[in-house]
């Protein structure tokens, strides 16, 4: 080999430093196919039982990418593999050669160069260097020649194997931080209203199965944490959870985020990408906002829901999915297929199990508990000593309506811990909007004994004639209880009475929270 050709093979050994695998597998390739002076040529990492291919250059190279052969299926890749060994093959007479994956390829293989990629000496794959012309007059197979690529491929399989190896790890540490944020959101989930309850029995049923699902409700009221719960709670629990906000981007930025795109399908499209349905494969896709999202690409959603399959923008080929979709919405589907705003034929493929969120001003009684629950969560992630909320404070809060629901509370929580400069939350810190509610309000808006499942052999007493007093007496303080959140202060002064007197008889009654109400 004369000094020029040295020095080729020296560049090409400088090329591999980096851990990116997509950029690494890409010069690899190009600089074989240089030496070679051929224009096809394609890599394959082994998984399984199957062989994946995941970079190819040359004619037709994006309809090589992604395909997948099956070990027990004869492959020139495979033999590499299975025997590592390097081979060189007959496109047209080798029986090992497999030839569906060409067979709509207008220009063929004629002759096949193909190394084993290894690294620790454990095989992870092959690369094939193709010569097309009908003649195989490009290869040049001379065993000192071969001697010198053989040694390239040797420290390019170092270079991408350890490439790989980091990929992968960054992938567990992705999916840790992702398990230990959704272990840190978990607890966010709370309530003990009736309305709650309902919702989430519906939510634990919901995730055994593999139905898509509906989650409708206003702003604010945590449809993303039931979605992130239901994949939790899921067999999909392993793979990813990706979300999608369909409001939040033009439609054809949205279309080309979950259906991904082709290298040179617009303008800007400078390489392949993979988009939200294939990043998620196995897992879960949630796409909040649905209903606003365009009527174009909701025939494409259709196309996932019906056959499973997705086609990414300047493909003419089909990739097969397995995910599960989770739609969540604000607004008025049925009232928008009225208005051929939204496909009727999309709406029952998504609302198989439809779960809806009730607003917080329905569900009154879990207010103290969130309010404290974000206090504790959000002095933790200040580290600074958790305040308190004075029972008065309370009550301005249960009167409020929260248009803005979960989240507005939780905003609310942030904004206090700033602004209160005392250990205690008091009235006087609230925002005037809030200090508006009064006690008349919270008398007419609040009845916890509507919603909690507790009180409902209370709410049956329809003839106390037959109580005994002492079973009359218990079942009335209980229910004040109930009434207001276990708070002694307000339950003594709605029974007209001091508090002393009230935690008394509240002792002697055996009344504590637990405790269910007579029989």
């Amino acid at each position: 080999m004369d000094n020029t050709k040295n020095k080729s093979f020296q560049e090409k050994y400088d090329l591999f430093r980096g851990l990116d695998p997509d950029v690494l597998q890409k010069k690899f390739l190009n600089a074989l196919l240089r030496i070679q002076n051929v224009r096809r040529g394609s890599i394959w990492i082994k998984r399984g039982r199957t062989y994946v291919c995941v970079e190819a250059a040359g004619i037709d190279s994006e309809n090589i990418v992604g395909v997948t052969l099956d070990a027990g299926s004869p492959s020139i890749v495979g033999w590499v593999i299975e025997n590592g060994k390097r081979t060189i093959a007959k496109a047209v007479s080798d029986r090992r050669h497999n030839r569906e994956v060409e067979a709509h390829f207008a220009i063929k293989s004629s002759q096949i160069l193909c190394f084993p990629l290894l690294v620790n000496g454990e095989i992870f794959g092959a690369v094939q260097i193709i010569d097309t012309n009908p003649d195989s007059i490009h290869l040049n197979l001379e065993s000192s020649y071969l001697s010198h690529i053989q040694n390239l491929v040797e420290i390019c399989s170092i270079a991408l194997g350890n490439a790989l190896s980091y990929a992968k790890e960054q992938k567990k540490n992705r999916r840790l931080s992702s398990t230990l944020s959704r272990i840190e959101k978990e607890n966010t989930i709370i309530g003990q209203s009736k309305a709650f309850h309902t919702s989430m029995e519906l939510v634990k049923s919901y995730a055994d199965t593999d139905f898509n699902v509906l989650i409708t409700g206003e702003s604010g009221t945590g449809k993303e944490l039931v979605a992130e719960r239901l994949h939790r709670n899921s067999a999909r629990v392993d793979y990813p959870f990706l979300a999608q906000n369909c409001s939040a981007i033009p439609e054809t930025l949205l279309e080309s985020e979950l259906f991904g795109y082709k290298k040179g399908a617009f303008t800007g499209a400078t390489r392949d990408r993979a988009g939200l349905f294939e990043a998620a494969d196995g897992g879960t896709v949630f796409l909040d906002e649905i209903g606003d999202m365009p009527m174009g690409t909701q025939a494409g959603l259709l196309r996932v829901l019906q056959k499973n399959e997705i086609k990414p923008l300047g493909s003419n080929r089909v990739q097969f999915i397995n995910v599960r979709i989770i739609a969540a919405t604000n607004k008025d589907l049925v009232g928008m297929i009225r208005e051929n705003r939204f496909r009727q034929d999309l709406y029952y493929r998504l609302s198989i199990l439809p779960v809806h969120l009730p607003p917080l001003r329905e569900r009154k009684e879990d207010i103290p508990l969130l309010a404290r629950h974000f206090l504790n969560i959000e002095s933790k992630k200040a580290k600074i000593s958790e305040k308190k909320i004075a029972p008065e404070t309370i009550h301005h809060l249960v009167a409020y309506t929260w248009p803005g629901n979960i989240r507005e509370l939780e905003n609310l929580i942030r904004y206090l811990m700033v602004t209160t400069q005392d250990e205690v939350i008091r009235p006087d810190d609230l925002p005037e909007h809030i200090l508006k509610a009064t006690p008349n309000e919270i008398t007419q808006n609040t009845n916890p004994m509507d919603s909690d499942p507790q009180t409902s052999k209370t709410q049956d007493l329809r003839d106390i004639s037959a109580m005994t007093w002492p079973d009359l007496e218990k079942a009335y303080v209980r229910a004040l209880m109930e009434k207001f959140n276990w708070n002694i202060t307000w339950a003594a002064k709605a029974s007209g009475i001091n508090r002393s007197t009230f935690a008394s008889r509240m002792r002697k009654l055996d009344i504590h929270r637990g405790t269910g109400p007579p029989s």
